[in-house]
């Protein structure tokens, strides 16, 4: 069985990828994404967390956290999050024996990618690569033309100009390392 080295920092700020299980044409986080939003919510409400950054891609998301000082249970936090969107979206995925023997839903991949957050450049990196993702992926040209995401919060709060990285080609924000 592999050795999972997570990093577990009290108050830390972290950058996290989560994949639906099924990638390759799966919509289903920005088809329900009001469900995925319920679920964040109720999850914040039980085991607070700061929101830096957001995007929900049709099928993953990335986002920048900060856990309470004290608290460094992410996986808490992750557990609800998709628990609570795995209930409210209708069950139509395909599962897997295995997944079926343990009344597992479809949705998500088991596991997610987390970093810790190291530095002020190392956080505005991965704020950077949270908000063009949608571009990176072709889902939209700009920025600021993707819905689900905290740029616009960012643009308003005077972060990002409204039209960063408008130009910019796909491959000018590298994946922070």
């Amino acid at each position: 069985m592999p050795d999972y080295r997570r990093t577990w920092r009290p108050g830390g700020t972290y950058f996290f990828t989560v994949n639906t299980l099924r990638r390759r044409g799966c919509t289903l986080l920005s088809q329900h994404i009001d469900s995925l939003r319920a679920s964040v919510r109720d999850a914040r409400r039980a085991h607070p967390f700061l929101i830096h950054g957001w995007v929900v891609l049709p099928d993953h998301l990335h986002c920048v956290i900060e856990l309470p000082a004290g608290d460094a249970d992410f996986a808490t936090r992750w557990r609800l999050i998709k628990g609570g969107f795995s209930r409210r979206v209708p069950p139509t995925e395909w599962r897997s024996a295995v997944r079926v023997a343990r009344g597992e839903r479809g949705i998500w991949q088991r596991r997610y990618w987390e970093q810790l957050i190291r530095d002020e450049r190392d956080f505005a990196a991965h704020m950077d690569y949270v908000h063009f993702n949608p571009v990176k992926h072709g889902h939209v040209g700009r920025v600021s033309d993707w819905p689900y995401s905290t740029f616009h919060a960012q643009v308003a709060n005077g972060v990002y100009p409204a039209d960063w990285a408008g130009s910019v080609a796909a491959d000018a924000v590298a994946c922070p390392d």
